[in-house]
Parts: structure tokens; C-alpha cells; sequence
């Protein structure tokens, strides 16, 4: 489906980023993933994505948290596929505290990965999609980007400008082949909540999964995570023929987080 489309993933070495990764190499399309681990892991990555699904897989990384490196490696990425049909912003932390005790360097750091890369990449690939008369832009965000928990301010406050970034960019580019959508992930385990489940399980005794199904039971009514994979079928489906015309809108899936 996706044959002969250039595709970059941000912060796609693991977890949802590297499914969403392998969901568009699987449907055809060539990738640049990006984002930190051993290089032996990354390569190992890398190669399985060419010699699983035949296609060309590239890693570049950058420190996504600066505006010019980010728009440099969107220009980069975008001459190692010789093209650039695909851009989804994957990329980003978490850190949690009141607001009183969040630290400023915390902050900035969270704004700047979460949300103004985004802005950042998204400014570098418009201009090539809009030569061509089509492009994709999936941004992940959150069901932190529709609805807010305590303790994460950063974090809410970052996609839920991803959110708004993400009707913004859609309007911009209506009627010119180029669609940008978030998509909306509730619990996922992923590192991220892995350290959040074992946070529970320390403060309160008890073990891996029994946090892990109290993380569950305090927002996701489906009482079951996400999977990696079902974000990645996702994307793909959002660079369909059938969503050409879905823009500027959120597709959540988080068992039922959002729905109360």
C-alpha cells in the first residue's frame, strides 16, 4: 500500500515509535528511524526492518530538543530516502510533580522534545510535501493531549499543544494532499510507563503486575494495554487512501480513557 513512500519515524529505535516503524516498512514504504540505545541494538533494528519487509531503512540521530538540529535532520533524512512522503512525531519524555516542585529544567526539556520538535520537524518536511501535492503528518500525542492527570503538567501541557499544532498544520494544508492527524495512545507499555508502574509497585508493596493493573484500573476502562502494533496499524491506515480527506482531528486509542 505504501510502496515507493518515504517514511521518518522520530524516537523510533523502541517501544511505539520502532512499531510504528515496522507497520510502514511492512505496508512498503522506506524509513529513517532515530532516537538513543546501543548502537548494536539500533543496528540490529535497522537491518531486521530491509531484510524483513525489503525496503531501505536508515538511522540518523539528532538532539531533537534543538530547532535547528531538528530541521537539519529532517533535511537529512529526507536526502538518505531521496524523498519524503511520511513524517511522524514520535519523539519524547516524562516527568512527574506537582507543579510548585516541577523543576524548570524539567519543563524545558519536556516543551522542547514534546512539542516544539514537532513544530520544529513539521516546519522542515511542509515545504517538500507541499512541492509534491502530498504528505502525511501523524503526530503522536497522548489522551494526556485531550484530558489532564495530576502531576503532569509538562506533559499535558505539551501535547495538548501538540493537539492544537495538529489542527493548525491541518488547516494550513487543506485541499493540497498533505493531512496531519494525532493520534491519541492511552497506557501503552511502554520504558515510560514501565517506570511509572514501578513506582506504584514501590510505594505500595506490592508487585509489577499487580501495579501495572492498578495503573490500568485508575484510567483505562478496558482494564488492558494498548499495544505498540495497534499504533502502528494506525498509521498506516492515516496514510490510506481512506483517510485522504480525515485532517485535523485526534484518533484515540486508549480503551476507553477519553470516553468518561
Amino acid at each position: 500500500m505504501l510502496k515507493g513512500k518515504k517514511a521518518i519515524v522520530t524516537g523510533s529505535t523502541s517501544g511505539i515509535g520502532l512499531a510504528m516503524a515496522t507497520e510502514l516498512a511492512k505496508a512498503g514504504a522506506d524509513v529513517v528511524i532515530n532516537g538513543f540505545g546501543q548502537p548494536e541494538d539500533i543496528e540490529r533494528e535497522r537491518s531486521s526492518l530491509e531484510s524483513r519487509f525489503g525496503i531501505h531503512a536508515y538511522y540518523l540521530n539528532a538532539d531533537l530538543s534543538d530547532a535547528q538540529a531538528t530541521r537539519d535532520f529532517v533535511a537529512k533524512a529526507a536526502q538518505a530516502l531521496g524523498g519524503l512522503d511520511i513524517l511522524v512525531n514520535n519523539a519524547g519524555i516524562q516527568y512527574t510533580a506537582t507543579i510548585e516542585d516541577f523543576p524548570v529544567d524539567k519543563w524545558n526539556a519536556i516543551i522542547a522534545l514534546n512539542l516544539s520538535a514537532v513544530f520544529h520537524g513539521t516546519a522542515a518536511a511542509l515545504p517538500i510535501m507541499q512541492k509534491q501535492g502530498w504528505g502525511r503528518i501523524i503526530n503522536i500525542a497522548s489522551a494526556h493531549g485531550l484530558v489532564a492527570s495530576v502531576n503532569k503538567s509538562a506533559y499535558v501541557a505539551a501535547k495538548h499543544g501538540v493537539v492544537g499544532l495538529t489542527k493548525v498544520t491541518a488547516l494550513e494544508n487543506a485541499g493540497k494532499g498533505i493531512t496531519c492527524n494525532a493520534i491519541c495512545p492511552g497506557w501503552v507499555r511502554t520504558p515510560l510507563v514501565e517506570k511509572q508502574i514501578e513506582a506504584i509497585s514501590q510505594q505500595k508493596g506490592m508487585d509489577i503486575e499487580a501495579a501495572a493493573r492498578e495503573l490500568l484500573a485508575e484510567k483505562q476502562p478496558s482494564l488492558q494495554f494498548v499495544t505498540p502494533e495497534q499504533l502502528g496499524g494506525a498509521a498506516v491506515f492515516l496514510c490510506s487512501a481512506a483517510a485522504d480527506q480525515m485532517t485535523g482531528t485526534t484518533l484515540s486509542l486508549d480503551g476507553g480513557w477519553t470516553a468518561r
